[in-house]
């Protein structure tokens, strides 16, 4: 379950803003910037566009901060505003790109260590690989720690849907990643 003192402080920035303005904004994207983009990643593929996604939704909030103050969850409010921005970038970007590039999707890490290194890039390429809707899934489940039913909530999808999507997204990742360990012994 979502920390609830979390999503408290997401509510409390959405008061902030509307009392400040603009400049109060910056605490909420220090609060989240780094989670938003990470899901704006697995639907977008792309950082840079993983960002303008967020970057969408946050100013979206300075709009109407109210909303978020006064959402029954504030934090999954926000989650699904950058998802729906994540996948209105998506539509522009195939609709002006005949050929989609897929950049790195490593974002800076204080990783030394060159085994961890590769092992990160290999959960992001087979995480990459996953059909959206078993990232997003993923995403939610493990690096955001909601429940099956907060994540069919975010998604708008029903609590069995979520669930499946996990477990084949996992059986997924649990083959991909066997093939990478299988590889790495055969390296050495």
């Amino acid at each position: 379950m979502v920390d609830l003192l979390f999503t408290e402080k997401v509510r409390k920035y959405g008061y902030l803003i509307a009392e400040g303005g603009p400049p109060a904004l910056s605490g909420l994207y220090d609060l989240t910037a780094h989670r938003l983009v990470r899901l704006a990643v697995t639907i977008t593929r792309n950082q840079h566009d993983a960002e303008d996604a967020v970057q969408s939704a946050l100013v979206s909030i300075v709009s109407r901060p109210l909303i978020l103050a006064k959402a029954d969850n504030p934090w999954h409010y926000l989650l699904r505003m950058v998802r729906n921005e994540s996948l209105v970038v998506l539509r522009k970007k195939r609709r002006w790109t005949l050929g989609m590039g897929l950049s790195d999707l490593l974002t800076s890490t204080s990783v030394d260590e060159v085994e961890q290194a590769e092992t990160h890039r290999a959960v992001w390429l087979a995480l990459r690989s996953l059909p959206t809707d078993q990232r997003e899934v993923v995403v939610l489940k493990i690096w955001e720690g909601l429940t099956f039913q907060e994540i069919a909530d975010v998604l708008d999808c029903t609590l069995p849907t979520a669930a499946s999507r996990y477990r084949y997204a996992l059986q997924k990742l649990t083959t991909k990643l066997r093939v990478f360990g299988s590889e790495a012994c055969h390296d050495t």
